[in-house]
């Protein structure tokens, strides 16, 4: 049988000195009594599994807007996308990856519906009012949205967690396995969205031939002559780039520790300086993939349009709920006494997938639907 302090021996014996151990954590809020058989992390991980806002990521576009079709990524296939990277490259570098997955499963959930069109036009709805961050979002949800416990507001999660979960505050104590989710999530939507971008047939193949590492993966392919039609071509010059930038990431970040002189966790408070990182060579052809994206598939005038739906779907729903607050279902309207009228709203909308906010949005603007 196998209990908690044995698996938190088994991390000081394992893990490398620098990475954070379950046993070291600054512990919760609320205080709790410790499980027998799951480390701090490994609970943290699991209760985020169980949250209400992980299920909700199934129907969260991450590009394509969920009902444009079945094979796209959403928030959920992109997060678990992520945390394989994220878990293979902190097991390489004799991280904790129990710390490294509940940080990547939880990453997303502060994201509103339709993609990026949901944070652009939230923020600009509660100027003003707090104003509309996902990352900030993400932290309310584990700290005060979550109603699973009666003990508790939120999840209760470890400090370490919520640290790496707090990706822009200026006073951010980032651990090793917080900087590599960090990476990780950049890698996953690099490699994926060139994919699903192909898919839709927003990139031509040929287009992509201007990117370094598609060229350098296509090279590969051919000097091998692996077999396959393009469609495996494709996905397996997909899995190259994406195993490029972890391999690069992995061998970087390891120079870099020993460089710094990284021994433990603490060391990483001093004077700024980059340890998670790709070598500059890999850094210059990742961002020509960024710059290519954005370009080709972000603004592509199909993307655009399915952005500024959803811009429109949420901004008026936000001011109908904002001018008719009975309107709001009982829940939220209770939540307004505590949190006011505006971020209530903010919260409730920002919680939605796209169907549920589709469906609402026709429930209140259209004369035919059942309300």
């Amino acid at each position: 049988m196998v209990i908690r302090e044995a698996l938190e021996d088994h991390e000081r014996q394992w893990l490398a000195s620098y990475a954070m151990k379950s046993a070291d954590s600054k512990g919760r809020v609320y205080l709790e009594k410790e499980h027998d058989f799951r480390t701090a992390f490994q609970r943290d991980r699991d209760r985020i599994i169980h949250s209400t806002a992980f299920r909700r990521l199934e129907y969260k576009t991450q590009v394509f807007v969920n009902h444009e079709g079945d094979h796209y990524r959403t928030r959920l296939t992109h997060t678990l996308e992520m945390n394989q990277i994220a878990r293979t490259i902190g097991r390489a570098l004799r991280l904790n990856e129990d710390l490294v997955e509940a940080i990547a499963l939880a990453h997303d959930l502060g994201h509103g519906p339709f993609g990026h069109a949901g944070q652009e036009v939230l923020s600009k709805l509660m100027e003003g009012h707090g104003g509309f961050e996902h990352n900030r979002q993400c932290l309310r949800i584990v700290e005060q949205l979550e109603e699973s416990y009666s003990a508790f507001p939120g999840l209760n999660l470890t400090f370490e967690v919520r640290e790496g979960l707090r990706k822009h505050a200026r006073k951010r104590l980032p651990s090793l396995e917080a900087e590599i989710v960090d990476l990780a999530d950049s890698i996953a939507y690099n490699g994926h969205d060139l994919d699903d971008g192909l898919r839709a047939g927003l990139l031509e193949i040929k287009s992509l031939e201007k990117i370094k590492l598609w060229r350098e993966a296509y090279r590969y392919i051919s000097e091998k002559s692996l077999p396959g039609d393009e469609t495996i071509k494709r996905k397996t010059a997909i899995r190259l780039i994406i195993n490029r930038m972890a391999n690069d990431l992995i061998y970087q970040t390891m120079k870099n520790i020993k460089k710094y002189r990284i021994q433990k966790p603490s060391d990483l408070v001093k004077p700024r300086m980059k340890i998670v990182g790709f070598s500059r060579d890999l850094e210059k052809k990742v961002d020509e993939i960024k710059d290519f994206l954005m370009r080709h598939l972000y603004l592509h005038h199909r993307v655009v349009r399915m952005t500024e739906k959803g811009k429109r779907f949420i901004h008026e729903l936000f001011r109908l709920y904002v001018a008719r607050p009975e309107q709001l279902p009982p829940h939220v309207r209770q939540r307004t006494k505590m949190d006011g009228l505006y971020r209530s709203v903010c919260d409730y909308i920002a919680g939605m997938t796209d169907r549920f906010a589709l469906d609402e949005y026709n429930k209140l603007f259209s004369p035919f639907e059942r309300v």
